[in-house]
């Protein structure tokens, strides 16, 4: 195929967080490169999910003057609460050292995302959404760039797209900022061993809705967490509410996907959670405006990657900084990408690890690195491990607990019992389909699919078999279903449902589930996530 090709001297794949904190800090360090990001999304920041509680710490570093320069961080954070949930009953508990939002902000990540596209642009940052990148170039052991898919720009609300062929962008140096489970970022672990003495990555499952609520009930800056109910003892996840501005909350759950009963649903978990008799009130009278969902990182230090490699890196949340403890990575992730930037402009990406090493990033990961791994033992245990770690030990514990890979946890069906989900009450509960119309998601129907089986009769000999096929529940989006015909059962994939989210790519038990590039624009259309 002969591709059209642009050149760069750094090439930036992804416009999240990290992607364009290492564009401004590259351009702010020598304004005379030529510095490139490209974004699947139709618009920088409409793929973009977090909480989000935002540590300012990396962008008081980015761009000290960001409240001059209008940085939608409007509400302070005015409050922490923590709380155990029993089917009835809210019990309050001591919120955590590590849960501490002292001088952090309730902030929209896909609006602080768009303003800082805005700020890499107008220094000289070329932006390019709708570009998916679909392989990496490699040439003589070294990363010289990337090849996109199919490309255009999709308009919100009609859908429409422009496409045009494929390229080869070309740089010196390629940063992969894809998110959490990245597909270049994935393969080039694979490629280059990145992964060796690592653990797994660990995920969970995040939804979010955002709801615009009776302002009697509004306390703007509150933070609120849960855990407990309606997770039973051996699974790993809890709740937020956050209190936005303009009268907004931000409500999600969290499901760790090393869950092992396969008849577990995140997405009714999580409409069941605002049923709860403490919760329900706060939805009632209000009005959900808005659902996402997305995969995050929870492994911490034991299972970030090697990060450097022969022509690049791999920042933010593709290699995995999260701290769970804090239910964060935002800032995190923003300062892995300047830290990148600046090893790409010395001239020695290779620097990169070692910055790393040395930076306060890990010795933030690594202060909480066995919280998470904790709660493998269950949640009694892993909160009195919590307490043991953050009071005494204070995290220098002489150990480090391990990961194992979340695809391999599951149960057979047989084994494990079946959950009786409420029906949706449309009131503070409602269905998937309705879920994903607020998403704005959308693929061109005639475009191949990005969801792709290895092995078209695994899902019926192998998942359907013996898990009862956990795809049907552990999609956030209805992207699988099974269905009958002529007396025969076979899995229907409805990829234009797809909200980019990670999950099967994840979970699925045999990992015969491949989550490839699709073609730039689609998927879901975020302005407040």
């Amino acid at each position: 195929m002969t591709y059209e090709t642009m050149e760069c001297d750094l090439l930036i794949v992804g416009a999240g967080p990290s992607g364009l904190s290492a564009a401004i800090r590259a351009l702010q360090l020598n304004p005379s490169l030529n510095v490139m990001v490209i974004e699947k999304a139709a618009e920088v920041g409409a793929h973009i999910l977090s909480g989000c509680v935002l540590d300012p710490i990396s962008l008081n570093q980015l761009l000290p003057d960001w409240k001059e320069r209008g940085a939608p961080l409007n509400t302070p954070v005015t409050s922490d609460h923590f709380s155990l949930l029993t089917s009835k009953h809210r019990v309050k508990l001591p919120t955590p050292p590590t849960m501490h939002n002292k001088g952090n902000y309730v902030i929209s990540l896909s609006q602080l995302v768009r303003f800082l596209g805005e700020h890499a642009a107008s220094i000289g940052v070329q932006i390019f959404p709708g570009f998916a990148a679909a392989e990496a170039i490699i040439e003589g052991g070294q990363v010289k760039g990337v090849r996109t898919g199919a490309f255009g720009i999709s308009k919100q609300g009609e859908h429409k797209h422009s496409y045009q062929a494929p390229m080869e962008l070309r740089a010196n140096i390629t940063l992969f900022a894809e998110g959490c489970r990245g597909s270049l970022s994935e393969q080039l672990m694979k490629t280059f061993a990145l992964r060796e003495g690592a653990d797994p990555q660990t995920y969970g499952i995040g939804l979010k809705e955002i709801w615009q609520i009776d302002p009697a009930k509004h306390q703007a800056g509150r933070v609120e967490h849960t855990i407990g109910w309606p997770l039973d003892a051996g699974t790993y996840g809890g709740s937020f509410l956050y209190h936005m501005e303009g009268g907004m909350v931000a409500t999600g759950f969290v499901v760790g996907l090393d869950y092992a009963n396969p008849h577990l649903d995140p997405f009714k978990e999580f409409q069941r959670f605002k049923t709860h008799p403490k919760i329900r009130p706060v939805f009632e009278g209000g009005k959900r405006i808005a659902y996402g969902a997305r995969a995050l990182n929870e492994g911490g230090a034991q299972s970030v990657p090697k990060l450097t490699f022969a022509g690049g890196a791999i920042i933010g949340c593709a290699a995995g900084f999260m701290n769970v403890p804090r239910i964060k990575g935002t800032h995190t992730a923003m300062a892995s990408g300047m830290l990148a930037a600046e090893a790409a402009v010395s001239g020695d990406i290779s620097s990169y690890q070692a910055a790393y090493d040395n930076s306060w990033i890990h010795r933030e990961l690594h202060g909480v690195r066995n919280i998470r791994p904790a709660f493998r033992y269950g949640l009694w245990a892993g909160l009195a491990y919590s307490a043991l770690d953050a009071y005494i030990l204070r995290g220098k514990a002489p150990w480090t607990l391990k990961h194992h890979a979340d695809h391999a946890q599951l149960k057979q069906a047989t084994s494990m019992p079946k959950i009786d989900y409420p029906l949706p009450d449309n009131i503070v509960s409602f269905d998937r389909l309705s879920s994903v119309y607020l998403s704005s998601t959308n693929h061109e129907e005639d475009q191949p699919a990005h969801l792709t089986l290895r092995d078209a009769s695994v899902p019926i000999a192998h998942n359907l078999a013996l898990y009862d096929a956990p795809e049907q529940r552990y999609c956030p989006a209805g992207v699988y279903e099974i269905v009958e015909e002529a007396g025969a059962k076979r899995l229907q994939i409805n990829a234009q449902n797809c909200v980019h989210c990670k999950t099967c790519d994840i979970k699925d038990p045999t990992q015969n589930i491949v989550w490839v590039t699709p073609e730039g624009g689609g998927g879901p259309i975020y302005s407040l996530m």
